[in-house]
């Protein structure tokens, strides 16, 4: 059965290649237009919760409960208000990824250490240069966690996609499960995993080239 299966799969690459590759292009489009959106929004709104406390709790709360919610009901949500095609399942991925990025944010910035702040502004640097050239370096390692773990999520939900006909990997999955054809379901559910491992390893070699002083001993 196993050979069989593995026969099928060679199969599939040798005759489909090149519907699974733009299947591969559609997923990875949607994945990075998602992680960034979630990123410029994260980050900004985790910014905003530091420096304004009392806006801290409502909108970590809000977007908490978005996360409780699963991707295909807010998915099933917006297509009554967007439809179908890749707008709303790019809705539901951002959705997905803000609260990791808002709370690696949020944490991040708060555990700047005061002193550091104090030095800075007792050398005369202005808010602006406190941020870009104290805080944000310092909060960047906790931000990238939090992007890494969003990027991981949304590769993994963004079949979710095909339901609505935005492409992506999780086409040959509904096929597979559609045909019950084993083959189908490992090229897919494989390649999903694959790329969520490569996505990860990617961003974890970004954190070593960029905050490589992190990592002298």
């Amino acid at each position: 059965m196993i050979e069989g299966v593995l026969l099928q799969m060679r199969r599939y690459f040798s005759e489909n290649m090149d519907s699974f590759l733009v299947s591969l292009r559609e997923h990875v489009v949607i994945s990075l237009l998602a992680i960034t959106a979630a990123a410029l929004i994260g980050v900004t709104l985790g910014y905003v919760c530091v420096r304004n406390k009392r806006y801290e709790r409502w909108i970590v709360a809000f977007f908490q409960v978005l996360r409780i919610v699963p991707s295909l009901a807010v998915l099933i949500l917006l297509i009554p208000v967007m439809g179908t095609g890749v707008r709303p399942a790019l809705t539901a991925l951002v959705l997905l990824a803000i609260p990791p990025v808002l709370m690696n944010t949020v944490a991040g910035f708060s555990e700047v250490p005061e002193f550091m702040l104090e030095t800075a502004r007792s050398l005369g640097m202005t808010k602006g240069q406190i941020l870009w050239k104290v805080e944000a370096p310092l909060a960047f390692p906790m931000i990238l966690t939090g992007v890494k773990t969003g990027m991981v999520e949304i590769v993994a939900s963004a079949t979710i996609a095909a339901k609505i006909g935005a492409g992506g990997l999780g086409g040959i999955i509904l096929t597979g499960l559609g045909l019950n054809r084993m083959d189908l379901l490992l090229v897919g559910g494989i390649s999903v995993a694959l790329l969520s491992i490569l996505a990860g390893a990617l961003l974890d070699l970004a954190d070593r080239v960029l905050m490589s002083y992190h990592y002298v001993k």
